[in-house]
């Protein structure tokens, strides 16, 4: 799908950097999680789940699985209109990747787990798709969804007492810094200034 010219120089190193942090490993659990929740749905596709780069690009570029994926987490965010077939021209599934973004966006993704378009259309950067689904995983998994990636933290409020708060005024932190075995011995070293008048 990618019809640019080969990068050279700088901006080969700079992709071939990118390209090191994509992890297969992962990229095949997102695949799998994908499958198993919209098999849960009642909604089974049937793709190779295999986490290498040219499958991983081709199973997820058309934006049709993506669509499909937030329309079951989040029923009647995408009209069944645009999911009856898989999109064929190129715009049409770049419509389909950026309405799965936004949908995802109001789904409690943050914006910097997001991934631009061309990330997955032109294999830009594969890693940050696979960071992106790792975070509507973690947002899924929070909603009583089979979820993936690292489990959301959970917020730990604690509350004190006026008087716990007031105890900790009369220590003197460290961060003061420390005046403990100083003296002026020591300070006469080197030559001595003088002074004329």
């Amino acid at each position: 799908m990618n019809n640019r010219a080969k990068k050279c120089g700088i901006s080969a190193d700079v992709q071939a950097k990118v390209d090191s942090k994509y992890d297969e490993a992962l990229a095949s659990e997102g695949l799998q999680w994908i499958h198993d929740v919209l098999e849960k749905h009642g909604d089974p596709q049937e793709f190779d789940v295999s986490g290498n780069r040219a499958n991983f690009e081709s199973v997820l570029s058309d934006g049709y699985l993506l669509a499909k994926l937030i329309s079951v987490l989040n029923p009647g965010c995408i009209s069944s209109n645009k999911l009856s077939k898989r999109p064929t021209m190129t715009f049409k599934k770049m419509e389909l990747i950026e309405m799965f973004l936004s949908k995802i966006k109001t789904y409690g993704v943050p914006d910097h787990e997001l991934f631009a378009t061309i990330d997955l259309t032109e294999a830009q950067n594969l890693n940050q798709v696979v960071v992106c689904l790792q975070g509507l995983g973690r947002k899924a998994r929070a909603n009583g969804e089979i979820g993936f990636g690292p489990q959301e933290s959970q917020a730990n409020v604690r509350t004190f007492t006026e008087e716990q708060l007031n105890a900790g005024n009369s220590v003197i932190s460290l961060q003061y810094g420390s005046n403990k075995g100083a003296s002026q011995a020591g300070m006469s070293f080197g030559k001595s200034r003088k002074i004329l008048d």
